[in-house]
């Protein structure tokens, strides 16, 4: 259980006005106000509106229900289906947050629950750095009620959007650089278009065809000479979860081939964040620069 003294925290009490902020203006156009993070987000109906506003989809879930077995029901659907947007590792998010966690109004399991939408839907809020939360533990032991104290780290330093990776040339190059950037984007367009070219596609703008991960796939193909079952990716993907699965595998296969893991999230190149195509593939030039 949360200590009564927690909420009254500055840093806590700033990442609660945040996140309901967030949550309002993004259900503005649904006149969906949120009050209370605990109160209003338990049975799962404000969580649904969000999760289908943020990823553009129609969850499919039960009738609206005053009783707790059917509010389980519903909130079980939208938090898994959460999980699956979220693309968080097998039994990860069990230790953050659960159907039981979240019905039962645990502000520790609300929070993380949305902090990691946050992320991955790339917000544009700054979240408070380093927000901590007293736990209170008990555990019953032959027969006995031991209690210890935890503490929760709800963000770090990194949960700002874009997170803080440190700056290379990239960002030298848009800060300070734009024309050099432009020809840093045209020497990356014949570079992938020498590929693509082999199977009748050509890359045009830079900035859009790749963040639904097809030719990222193709090309990681390509570059290493060996044909990519389509089974294995989303070849005209529709959904936001087909393209980050997409990136996701091209990323993938760049580590099997020697690469170093990419720096940007999946979901940043989804997101169309040029900064981070732009160092997917510069990353793929550095290797593959002087394949014909």
């Amino acid at each position: 259980m949360v200590e009564p003294r927690a909420k009254d925290d500055l840093k806590v009490t700033e990442l609660i006005k945040m996140l309901l902020d967030w949550i309002n203006d993004e259900l503005a156009s649904q006149r969906i106000i949120v009050k209370d993070i605990e109160e209003d987000l338990f049975d799962g109906q404000i969580l649904q509106k969000l999760i289908e506003k943020l990823a553009n989809v129609r969850v499919e879930v039960p009738e609206v229900t005053q009783s707790e077995i059917g509010q389980k029901q519903k909130l079980r659907i939208v938090i898994e289906y959460m999980n699956r947007t979220l693309n968080v590792a097998m039994g990860w998010n069990q230790q953050k947050w659960t159907v039981d966690t979240i019905h039962s109004k645990n502000l520790v399991a609300i929070l993380h629950l949305l902090v990691a939408l946050v992320r991955h839907f790339r917000a544009p809020i700054r979240l408070p750095d380093n927000v901590t939360i007293p736990v209170l533990v008990v555990q019953k032991r032959d027969g006995l009620l031991q209690t210890k104290r935890i503490t929760e780290e709800i963000t770090t330093t990194n949960d700002d959007i874009g997170a803080r990776f440190e700056r290379d040339a990239f960002d030298t190059l848009f800060d300070h650089a734009p024309d050099k950037l432009n020809v840093v984007k045209k020497s990356l367009v014949t570079f992938v278009n020498k590929q693509l070219n082999k199977i009748n596609l050509e890359v045009t703008d830079l900035d859009n065809q790749f963040h639904d991960g097809v030719y990222l796939v193709l090309l990681m193909g390509l570059l290493e000479g060996y044909f990519v079952p389509l089974y294995s990716f989303h070849l005209t993907p529709t959904t936001f979860e087909q393209k980050v699965h997409n990136v996701s595998f091209a990323f993938e296969l760049m580590v099997d081939a020697g690469l170093p893991q990419p720096k940007a999230r999946p979901e940043d190149v989804v997101n169309l964040d040029l900064k981070s195509t732009l160092r997917v593939l510069y990353n793929l030039f550095t290797k593959y620069k002087s394949v014909t």
